[in-house]
């Protein structure tokens, strides 16, 4: 019995990844296809060729967000992006919604070596439980000042939602640096420490490769 449920979870751990994914796909899919909607109807497949085409919509919507994108790189498109936000900001709901995932936004997809220095350990929110942590940057000269010691802005994602959590200050040698990517340390926060890529010797090997990469960079930029 034992064994046939070793099986049974072995088949499990194999099927249930693809059919979520699949699930997860497919309705993503047929909700960016909707896109297609914003086309005149003489101008949709469904009319012209007689047939609807699925993932064209996908298409549509890629075109249309480099189109975007190179619109407001520009000069002229930042201002009109800056004008359309100020107008937003005046409307009580809206300015509250828009903001929140403008910034929830941004820090998805900035990049991680910018948003995040390196990885540390903390113990937060009491003495004795540690939490993996992100040094974001360093604390205003006012805030040291008033404090009377040198501060370290951090930042504690929460699990498994890490653009949300808390930001606080931490004297620099009340926290432990990790020599990890930042990479690794957001796929234990995302998975609740189930996936450890530390002890995998391939992913570890990759890790290794990938720091070492970062230092010479690092290296390469302070030199020019």
């Amino acid at each position: 019995m034992q064994r046939i449920r070793r099986y049974f979870v072995a088949g499990l751990l194999v099927w249930l990844p693809l059919v979520a994914t699949y699930l997860v796909l497919s309705f993503s899919i047929s909700l960016i296809d909707r896109s297609l909607l914003l086309l005149p109807v003489q101008y949709r497949p469904e009319t012209l060729i007689g047939f609807e085409i699925p993932g064209l919509g996908v298409i549509l919507t890629l075109a249309l967000v480099l189109v975007t994108g190179l619109i407001v790189a520009n000069f002229f498109g930042r201002t009109l992006i800056n004008a359309w936000e100020s107008v937003l900001s005046r409307i009580p709901l809206v300015r509250s919604v828009y903001g929140a995932v403008k910034q929830i936004t941004a820090s998805l997809f900035s990049d991680a070596s910018q948003s995040f220095r390196e990885v540390v350990l903390v113990e937060y929110p009491r003495r004795g439980l540690w939490m993996l942590a992100f040094v974001t940057g360093d604390t205003p000269k006012k805030f040291k000042e008033v404090a009377g010691l040198d501060l370290l802005n951090i930042y504690v994602p929460t699990t498994p939602n890490p653009t949300s959590g808390f930001y606080i200050m931490v004297p620099p040698d009340e926290v432990k640096r990790l020599d990890i990517p930042v990479e690794a340390g957001l796929k234990m926060i995302l998975s609740a420490g189930v996936v450890n890529p530390l002890d995998d010797p391939i992913e570890a090997e990759k890790l290794r490769q990938q720091m070492k990469d970062k230092k010479k960079r690092e290296k390469d930029e302070s030199n020019t």
